[in-house]
C-alpha cells in the first residue's frame, strides 16, 4: 500500500543548528536555459524541419500540443523555435495569483500572491457560463505563475460540475502568449484532436500503417497519399448529399456499393442511363453504410 510505503520511508535527519531554507548566496536558477530531453530536441528539430517547408506560405504562431509538454522545458523548446506553446497542465498543477498587496520595503517584492483554486476564482474572471445535461460550464482567464516556468502563463480554467451529483473536474489549458483569448485558447487546443482524427483515417482507411515500402522516396511517396486522401475524401465527402463528414467508412461503402451495381448492370447488358434517372438503385446497395441517408 502506498500509505505503508510512505510510513516506512526513511526521514530526513536535521542537524542540530542547522539552518533552515536556502543556503547563503545561493543564486536563482535561469529557467530559460534548460536542458532537453531527447524527445524534445527530436520534436524542436521537427518544428523546424516543417517551419523551413510552410516557408513564408503560412504565418505560424502556435505549436498545439498535448499534456506532455505541459512543463517549462518543453515550452522553452517550442519557443527557441519561434512558436508559442499551447498546452494543458495537470489538473493538479499548482498556481498563484500576481501578488498584488503593498511592498513591505524590505528585500525583494513578493511575486506569488494567493492560489489558485476553484474557491479563489472570482466573476471578474469568469468568461463563459453554460448548463447543459444538468453540467455546470465554467471557463475562467486568468495570468498566474507557476514556480517551474519564469514567466507568467495565460490560462484558461474550464471547471464542470455535475448538478445532480456535486462532482467537479477541471481542466487546465495555457500558454505562453499572454495576449491570447480564452476562447481562442480553447478553440485553438481543440484543433489537435482533429489532427489526430486525421492521422486514425490515414491509417485506419487509406493505408498509412500498411504498407511495405522501405526506402525514403517511397516511404514519403506512401505517407503523402495516405495524407492527401484523408484531406480529399473530406472535401468529396461535403458535395455529396446524404454524406456523414465524419465518416470515412460511409464514403468508401457507397463508392464500393455504387462500383459494384454498375458492373451488375452492365454484366446483364442492361441499359445504365435507365437506372441513373434516380438515385433509389444506389440506396438500395448502400446497405453496409453507419448513418441513414438524409431525407
Amino acid at each position: 500500500m502506498r500509505i505503508d510505503v510512505q510510513k516506512s520511508a526513511p526521514k530526513a535527519v536535521k542537524t542540530k543548528g542547522q539552518a533552515v531554507g536556502r543556503p547563503k548566496g545561493s543564486l536563482n536558477k535561469n529557467r530559460k536555459a534548460v536542458a532537453l530531453s531527447p524527445f524534445q530536441t527530436q520534436l524542436q528539430n521537427c518544428i523546424r524541419s516543417a517551419l523551413t517547408l510552410i516557408g513564408l506560405d503560412l504565418a505560424i504562431v502556435y505549436f498545439v500540443y498535448d499534456g506532455a509538454l505541459g512543463n517549462n522545458a518543453s515550452l522553452q523548446a517550442v519557443n527557441q523555435a519561434g512558436l508559442h506553446l499551447i498546452s494543458k497542465l495537470r489538473h493538479d498543477s499548482k498556481l498563484y495569483f500576481p501578488y498584488a498587496g503593498a511592498y513591505s520595503g524590505k528585500g525583494k517584492p513578493r511575486k506569488y500572491g494567493e492560489k489558485l483554486t476553484v474557491e479563489t476564482l472570482t466573476a471578474d474572471s469568469l468568461t463563459i457560463e453554460t448548463v447543459e445535461k444538468n453540467i455546470r460550464t465554467h471557463v475562467y482567464h486568468v495570468q498566474v505563475w507557476h514556480k517551474n516556468f519564469p514567466e507568467l502563463l495565460n490560462v484558461a480554467i474550464i471547471v464542470k460540475v455535475n448538478l445532480n451529483t456535486g462532482r467537479t473536474a477541471k481542466v487546465l489549458l495555457f500558454s505562453d502568449d499572454l495576449t491570447l483569448a480564452s476562447e481562442k485558447l480553447i478553440d485553438y487546443y481543440a484543433l489537435r484532436f482533429q489532427i489526430e482524427f486525421n492521422f486514425r483515417d490515414a491509417k485506419q482507411y487509406w493505408g498509412l500503417e500498411d504498407f511495405m515500402n522501405i526506402k525514403a522516396t517511397q516511404v514519403n511517396n506512401a505517407a503523402n497519399f495516405a495524407l492527401f486522401m484523408v484531406t480529399f475524401s473530406q472535401l468529396l465527402s461535403a458535395k455529396l448529399e446524404g454524406v456523414n463528414r465524419s465518416s470515412m467508412l460511409d464514403l468508401k461503402t457507397i463508392f464500393r456499393a455504387r462500383k459494384y451495381t454498375r458492373r451488375i448492370i452492365n454484366s446483364l447488358g442492361k441499359n445504365a442511363d435507365e437506372f441513373y434517372i434516380d438515385d433509389r438503385i444506389f440506396q438500395a446497395a448502400e446497405i453496409g453504410r453507419i448513418h441513414a441517408k438524409a431525407a
